[in-house]
């Protein structure tokens, strides 16, 4: 049986203005292939796809540049562990509130032999413009990193199957 579970949890109740935006997903697969997806321009395309273009390196000191159309979206690799930690700081971003943040992405061993990843965009809280839209694309974009790691249903750059 797949387990596509997706569930995201808040670190602090949902109106406090300071609660970073947290999830934590399963996945069927060993923590190698979600690091994978994480870490390589072609793995982020088969989940990330609002973007036309990813290139770059996901390894720590590197940087990824994730475009479409607009500003691009650079990430600075500040960690990459493998397989257990990936983590990013927006350096420049179509939206501005993302620049100064950080994402962290802990992955680890489950004990039905698949992986857990938590996810955690540190910055980005209620308070924040973006918050509602931001959260919301993020519960989207997770989403499809668990059926690309669980199904194999991944996307190409530029959003196509």
């Amino acid at each position: 049986m797949t387990d596509t579970t997706f569930t995201t949890i808040l670190s602090e109740a949902p109106t406090t203005p300071d609660a970073d935006f947290a999830a934590t997903l399963s996945f069927n697969a060993p923590a190698e292939a979600v690091f994978e997806a994480l870490t390589t321009p072609s793995g982020i395309a088969r989940w990330w796809t609002s973007w036309t273009s990813i290139n770059g390196s996901g390894l720590a000191g590197g940087e990824l540049t994730l475009a479409g159309g607009g500003d691009p979206l650079v990430l600075r690799v500040d960690e990459a562990e493998r397989p257990s930690v990936v983590r990013w700081t927006p350096l420049r971003s179509p939206l501005p509130d993302w620049v100064g943040t950080t994402i962290t992405i802990d992955i680890s061993p489950n004990e039905s032999g698949g992986s857990r990843l938590h996810f955690r965009h540190a910055g980005l809280t209620p308070q924040l413009e973006c918050f509602d839209l931001c959260s919301n694309h993020w519960g989207v974009y997770l989403a499809r990193l668990v059926e690309y790691i669980n199904a194999g249903k991944g996307y190409s750059v530029g959003g196509q199957r």
